[in-house]
Formats: C-alpha cells, structure tokens, sequence
C-alpha cells in the first residue's frame, strides 16, 4: 500500500495528464473550452465566396419552425443575407463556436437585411432551448420543418452556410469557425452592399 503514494509522487506529471485527458473524454464542456482556444488561433476561419456565375448555387427551398410553429421558408427571404448555423447542444464543436455566433448575432440583430437561422438538430427542441438558456444566449432557434437539402447540410455538425440576397450560397463551412472577427464582419457588410 505504501508503494502506490511513492508512485504518484513520482509519476505526478502523468497522473495530471490521465485527469485532463479523462475530463476532455467525458466532459463536454471541456471539450468546446478547448477547441474555442484552438478557435481564437484563427485556423479555423471561414470566408464567403466572391460573387461568381460558377461558384454560386440556389439550394431548394428549405422551411424551418421557431419555438412558436412559426415556419420560415428560406424562399421568402430573397432580397436579404441569411445566416443559417446548423448545431446540436450535445456538439462540443458546436459548443466551441456559439459564442462567436451569439456575438454576431448581438452586432447585427437590428439590421433587417440579415437574417440568423441557427437550425437546432437535436432529437427534442427542448434540449436545445435549455442549453441556450442554461449559457445565456440570447439568439433565436428553429428546428428543421421540411428535409433539409444536401447542398446546405451533408451531416456534419457545426456547419454554416450564408446566402447572399438572391437565394445563392456564398459560404458552405462545415466545422467549426469564429464569427465574431472583424474579416467576418467586412465580408457580410460587403454582401449587405451588394
């Protein structure tokens, strides 16, 4: 028995190692914390497409539900920028970006040619409404109201794609991203612009 403290004591270094790789393992909070740090390095940054007759694409229509049953078709909303962030509470990367989403949100929530769809895509809606709350953010949520097309969604979480005021898709990232740089911003002004 009196082997095993001698152990630790020598082998302090990889014990804390176990303990931060167990807590990364189980914990996903501990997972986003981590992969925001490796956010804010920049390597994980996306870019919205210049205007071009090959590189942009009109998905189908696609309808999503607020809390409310409310339903948005993204076919109404040409003549606006659309933001459309699809995540799942349990994602650690989804975890990991959400608070730059909820930055870009508050920087951009009066303007009326922007439009936020962040499409939860847990299996209950509550489950995404208490993960909203229990962090405090206050952007709005729906949940998918029709198939969602492959040309904005292949299944990988977080995935956000941006449509530029006809409907066309200027922006398709798959992972996570910082949305709260000013680069980001400068790009989406210039789509307001357009």
């Amino acid at each position: 028995m009196n082997k095993f403290p001698l152990w630790i004591r020598k082998n302090w270094s990889t014990v804390i190692m176990i303990a931060v790789l167990i807590l990364l393992w189980v914990n996903p909070d501990a997972k986003a914390w981590v992969m925001r740090q490796m956010i804010s390095t920049g390597l994980f940054n996306s870019k919205i497409e210049e205007k071009t007759k090959e590189s942009s694409l009109v998905p189908p229509n696609f309808s999503v539900k607020n809390e409310n049953g409310e339903i948005t078709e993204t076919s109404q909303l040409r003549g606006k920028v659309v933001f459309i962030n699809f995540w799942a509470s349990w994602c650690p990367p989804c975890r990991a970006e959400f608070p730059s989403v909820q930055k870009f949100y508050d920087a951009y929530k009066t303007n009326q040619n922007l439009v936020f769809l962040t499409v939860n895509l847990d299996d209950e809606m509550i489950l995404g409404k208490n993960y909203l709350q229990k962090e405090k953010f206050t952007i709005p949520f729906v949940v998918p109201d029709s198939s969602i097309p492959k040309e904005l969604y292949s299944g990988s979480l977080p995935t956000t794609v941006i449509l530029d005021k006809t409907g066309k898709i200027r922006m398709h990232h798959s992972g996570m991203a910082d949305y709260s740089k000013d680069s980001f911003y400068q790009e989406i002004e210039q789509l307001l612009k357009e």
